[in-house]
């Protein structure tokens, strides 16, 4: 229950620290099906695409978990196994289909069909393909690195989260703003009220 506070501070409180991520909705450490925890984020628009920048934050926030874990307990468990899956596939996509890597840039490598009934010849070279794991293997170790400096250099907030949500089990994320004094602009806040209409002359 102590480790999946700290895990899921660590996602929540770098969510907050990287400027290209969605807000922060909400984190809890009430266990739901399988997960022993959630930290939930919510884009305050509809998303029609994604930036390079958002995915480089995105796999550091996957990569925070199973830090913050380590860093309350120097040891680490299976609770990051989801959050390994979707860093790697991010980090894999951002390769072989967004052309978002330094090493191959503006091309597509579209991996074999598993389902095809007959077995289709790899359409990159063995040599490519281990390139290709190389270069996703760089983006996840610099986004665990990322996200490593950034909850050494705030371990007293996520201290205190990782506290604060042992007491009271969930929080929002405008709580958690407060609470670490890390508050975010938001649409609704900034934008302008409307005018009264005119009077009308009848």
């Amino acid at each position: 229950y102590e480790t999946t506070a700290w895990h899921e501070a660590g996602h929540a409180l770098v969510q907050l620290l990287l400027p290209n991520s969605d807000p922060l909705h909400k984190v809890s450490i009430i266990p739901r099906g399988r997960a022993l925890g959630v930290t939930m984020s919510l884009p305050e628009q509809d998303v029609l695409n994604r930036t390079k920048s958002w995915f480089l934050d995105y796999m550091a926030i996957c990569c925070a978990g199973r830090i913050g874990e380590k860093i309350h307990t120097s040891d680490i468990s299976t609770g990051a196994a989801q959050d390994i899956v979707q860093a790697t596939a991010v980090a894999r996509a951002m390769v072989c289909r967004f052309g978002m890597s330094e090493s191959f840039g503006f091309q597509s490598f579209i991996e074999p069909n598993v389902l095809a009934v007959e077995e289709a010849p790899p359409p990159f070279s063995q040599k490519t393909a281990e390139a290709i794991d190389v270069e996703v293997k760089t983006l996840v170790d610099a986004a665990y690195a990322k996200a490593t400096q950034l909850l050494n250099d705030n371990r007293d907030k996520l201290e205190l989260l990782a506290k604060t949500l042992l007491e009271k089990e969930t929080l929002d994320g405008r709580e958690v703003e407060s609470l670490l004094g890390l508050e975010r602009e938001h649409p609704e806040e900034t934008a302008k009220p409307e005018e009264p209409a005119a009077p009308s002359e009848e």
